[in-house]
């Protein structure tokens, strides 16, 4: 978590809630996966995702926002990867969760209409 110019600690809420938040949306979601993979440049992720380099600009900096990612200059470009390895442990982990839902329910927020 960046904080006034220093660097501190999130704490497991907090982690967990920056980590719900980014993966509230699927573009973030599939450039997370992309990252687990390996290190990229924007404009190879914007195409290999198929979206433009300004929405994926803006997916990225909420991504970094959140600590989940970081850049790394390399010359006179700019790579994202995930700020830490055990987040792409953690993926996987959530992808393959089994998850029990009734068919005709859908995931709302809870201050719209109550907790899914």
């Amino acid at each position: 978590m960046y904080c006034h110019g220093v660097l501190t600690v999130a704490s497991d809420i907090e982690v967990l809630a920056r980590f719900g938040r980014a993966l509230a949306d699927p573009i973030r979601c599939r450039i997370l996966l992309a990252l687990r993979d390996a290190p990229a440049y924007p404009a190879d992720l914007a195409d290999a995702l198929g979206v433009s380099r300004t929405r994926l600009s803006n997916h990225l900096a909420c991504l970094r926002d959140c600590g989940l990612v970081v850049t790394v200059p390399d010359g006179r470009r700019t790579r994202y990867e995930l700020a830490d390895e055990r987040l792409g442990h953690a993926l996987d982990d959530l992808r393959t969760a089994v998850v029990a839902v009734e068919t005709d329910r859908i995931c709302v927020d809870a201050d719209e209409k109550g907790c899914c």
